[in-house]
């Protein structure tokens, strides 16, 4: 499944609406906490393409189960056609932009680019998880969190 992008911000926003359907239509509810994390990765790595290249891309979705099981892998990835590398960044502060790759990296399982043709892949994984009664408990008092320090300043996926 794939959409492509135009290189306008208001795309963010029909990024989000294309996921959520296909997410949708794979037995994903949106509710589902995989379902929002992977919508605020599509609005990250859709945004950073977007804004950050001035290029056109391509937003896929990839519902990679292994058969006969529930679980599985869904990944993202977005292609455009600049060749510059992501870079991460830690904002400061007030800033409003510079964030992005840290919540791909503290959010999905797994990421990274690799280059393309005359531009670039960047990509991301989350591991779909077993349905709830295969799952052994765990207890309230474990975090379910795991936080990030960047400058001085903590973020932390909850």
């Amino acid at each position: 499944m794939q959409l492509e992008v135009r290189p306008d911000p208001a795309e963010v926003g029909r990024a989000r609406k294309w996921a959520r359907s296909r997410l949708a239509g794979s037995g994903i509810g949106a509710d589902e906490p995989l379902a929002e994390t992977l919508i605020l990765l599509v609005s990250e790595l859709v945004t950073n393409a977007v804004v950050h290249t001035g290029c056109p891309a391509v937003l896929r979705l990839l519902l990679q189960e292994p058969p006969g099981e529930a679980a599985g892998t869904v990944r993202l990835e977005v292609a455009d056609a600049c060749a510059r590398p992501p870079v991460p960044r830690c904002a400061e502060g007030d800033d409003t932009n510079g964030r992005g790759l840290s919540l791909v990296e503290v959010l999905a399982d797994r990421w990274g680019w690799s280059a393309e043709g005359v531009g670039k892949r960047i990509w991301c994984e989350l591991d779909r998880c077993a349905p709830a009664a295969e799952h052994t408990t765990v207890p309230s008092a474990v975090p379910s969190a795991v936080p990030v320090a960047c400058q001085g300043l903590t973020y932390e996926a909850v």
